[in-house]
């Protein structure tokens, strides 16, 4: 039971991590990124290409990937899905043309992804040996996952509440009609908030691959993984993703541990289903007046 627990933990900690990101390009942007798990992937390509090839642990792989990913996912935001904020007479326009919008960019970087390393899975061995935590055996490896999850997850919860910039993002999300009556450039912010959010997908790759077999064709699932914990939380509440990726995490790990694994799947949509139904706004969200 302790071992399905910390494990449960550490895979939740990943989803989490990975539902930030998200959170932030929703919550902040109003963009919903249909291509966001494909970033994951990318990231996580490009983690096995710098320790395969140049002999660069994921971790100083970070130095490169993640401004890469947040200057890419600037790029994006303001070649692509800028214009089609500009032009949105409101949320529910906006929503509906990025859904498309990022549709296509979907299998343009899956594409990619496929040329170059083709469908099969692919990992690498970084820090497989064994380390004790009460009592339980673990791969070293995932324990740096979950420490790097919950360090991340702190710096974003500390840029977002004890910095004025933090401030200024945060009247965006809430109310982007208001902000400019402040001085606020929304256009802006939402860019950088795409961008920061593109980077801690970046982060979230490079963390899974650091302990998981992925492929080029995994970024849907972690597309939906994100996005039901997003939701689960409460739109644009990292709290609520962090509390929401742990408690998908673990009820993956139980089920696959004590039931059976074919069901996890079922499990998470249950679990989904169970959220909307008795709490609509998600675990930490408040609800419509």
């Amino acid at each position: 039971m302790l071992s399905a627990i910390l494990t449960g933990l550490v895979l939740g900690g990943t989803y989490a991590l990975v539902a930030m990101g998200l959170t932030l390009q929703y919550g902040v942007a109003r963009i919903m990124n249909l291509a966001y798990g494909d970033i994951i992937i990318a990231a996580s390509f490009g983690a096995l290409v710098l320790f395969t090839g140049l002999g660069i642990n994921p971790l100083l792989a970070m130095v490169v990937i993640l401004p890469a990913s947040f200057a890419l996912n600037w790029v994006i935001y303001a070649v692509m899905l800028q214009p089609l904020a500009r032009r949105s007479k409101d949320r529910g326009r906006l929503e509906g043309d990025s859904i498309l919008a990022t549709f296509g960019l979907l299998f343009l970087i899956q594409g990619i992804a496929l040329v170059i390393f083709g469908a099969g899975f692919q990992n690498y061995s970084f820090l497989a040996g064994p380390v004790t935590i009460l009592g339980t055996t673990m791969q070293l490896n995932r324990v740096l996952a979950f420490a790097l999850a919950l360090a991340l997850g702190l710096g974003l919860y500390l840029l977002l509440n004890r910095t004025r910039f933090g401030t200024v993002i945060r009247a965006v999300a809430a109310n982007p009609a208001s902000a400019p009556l402040v001085g606020i450039n929304v256009d802006a912010v939402a860019r950088f908030a795409f961008a920061l959010g593109g980077a801690l997908a970046a982060a979230g790759g490079v963390v899974v691959s650091m302990y998981l077999t992925f492929s080029a064709t995994m970024g849907v699932v972690f597309t939906m993984k994100a996005l039901i914990v997003v939701i689960m939380g409460g739109v644009g509440n990292l709290l609520g993703a962090l509390v929401a990726g742990l408690l998908l995490g673990l009820v993956e790990t139980m089920v696959a541990s004590f039931i059976d694994p074919g069901l996890t799947l079922a499990a998470t949509y249950l679990l989904f289903l169970a959220v909307l139904v008795i709490r609509p706004q998600g675990l930490f969200g408040k609800a419509a007046r």
